[in-house]
């Protein structure tokens, strides 16, 4: 593993994962976020971020995290493997809603600069209305190997197994 891919609805854990993952694997963790917003939470142009992720994903080893299911392909054309966080919706609100309340006003380290927390209804709406449609069609063409997770325990055990297979690599 050394182009991963995370994808999933907001509230499943894509960015946590990622960070660990990278520290298991050493690996350059890349927040999507970051790079598809301006201050004031402004997107940027579609031609700059598409050309942002297919810069990101020319990389030789990373982890990046995000869905932008139309940015999709430059990411599946390099991923070696792809998580799919999958968690109940209801789980995903709850921990949207508890990121807002413990974050508030601060800039996450996986948000963009100059985009802090906030508590945004809409975006709540968009949790509760998410489904994984666009990503799995986005997901067709990939051809490497495909990990579905759906719960924090699955989360977890694939952790543990990142680590055993690390000792296994040290000794």
């Amino acid at each position: 593993m050394q182009r991963i891919l995370i994808v999933g609805r907001s509230g499943t854990g894509k960015s946590t994962l990622a960070r660990k993952i990278g520290v298991r694997l050493r690996l350059p963790v890349i927040h999507l976020d970051r790079y598809y917003f301006h201050p004031g939470w402004q997107p940027i142009e579609a031609e700059t971020f598409a050309a942002t992720v297919a810069e990101l994903a020319g990389g030789d080893r990373w982890v990046i995290e995000g869905n932008y299911s139309s940015h999709m392909a430059p990411r599946i054309a390099r991923a070696d493997t792809v998580l799919v966080l999958d968690r109940p919706r209801i789980l995903c609100l709850l921990s949207v809603l508890r990121r807002a309340l413990r974050s508030y006003g601060r800039v996450r380290e996986d948000s963009a600069p100059g985009c802090p927390e906030r508590f945004d209804p809409s975006f709540m709406k968009f949790v509760w209305r998410w489904r994984g449609d666009r990503i799995n069609r986005a997901l067709q063409p990939f051809t490497g190997e495909r990990i579905d997770l759906r719960s924090r325990r699955a989360i977890g055990r694939f952790v543990r197994r990142l680590d055993q297979r690390a000792g296994d690599a040290r000794t």
